[in-house]
């Protein structure tokens, strides 16, 4: 039987940032490198933004956290988006061979509504394999919410039950197993075949 398949974008299917871009990051922010304080604001705004919050205001509260101000947001936005715009090609391949075998693939994300656009254009061939896209800038809300995993499955056409979620983040893999989906911490390729596997024996 073919299986239902969900997979996260970042730490699974698209590369994390980089030290190389995270250094150029707080050159740009003008904070002194491997500044905690900076990047625990940076992740503390995330969810809002995620959700919808528009870039400016997603930097301005950053910079609310730091007690500063940025000097070019402009370049921040470009950068931070320019940070996250990698995929793993072994996943990638992956992706074309279980979509070629039948399955059904959906992806749910985290992701900023300017970080659509620019996955979209460079890596639109990867993402038509997915019967559906979710992402939380466009639903409202971020996973580890729940309504974020049962609007998957409803586009998906599935019940969550139906679902086999691979995250790199333990809370959100706890949360999908909580609405019903069979879910695990994704570690590699060889992985989610042995999972298939597994479940098809």
């Amino acid at each position: 039987m073919c299986e239902v398949i969900l997979f996260d974008l970042y730490g699974v299917l698209a590369c994390d940032q980089s030290e190389r871009a995270k250094r150029h990051i707080e050159g740009l922010a003008g904070v002194p490198e491997g500044s905690a304080a900076f990047w625990d604001a940076y992740w503390a705004c995330r969810p809002a933004y995620d959700a919808g919050l528009p870039a400016g205001d997603y930097w301005r509260a950053v910079a609310g956290r730091l007690g500063t101000a940025f000097g070019d947001v402009a370049a921040l936005v470009e950068a931070d988006l320019e940070s996250w715009s990698e995929v793993d090609e072994t996943m990638a391949a992956l992706v074309a061979e279980l979509a070629d075998q039948g399955h059904r693939l959906g992806l749910l994300s985290n992701i900023v509504a300017d970080l659509v656009t620019v996955m979209e254009e460079r890596h639109g061939r990867l993402l038509s394999r997915f019967d559906t896209l979710t992402y939380s800038c466009r639903i409202g809300v971020a996973k580890p919410d729940p309504r974020a995993y049962q609007i998957c499955a409803r586009r998906l056409g599935v019940e969550p039950s139906r679902v086999l979620f691979f995250d790199d983040n333990e809370m959100n893999v706890l949360a999908a197993r909580r609405v019903g989906m069979s879910a695990e911490v994704f570690t590699s390729p060889d992985q989610v075949r042995r999972a298939l596997d597994a479940r098809s024996a």
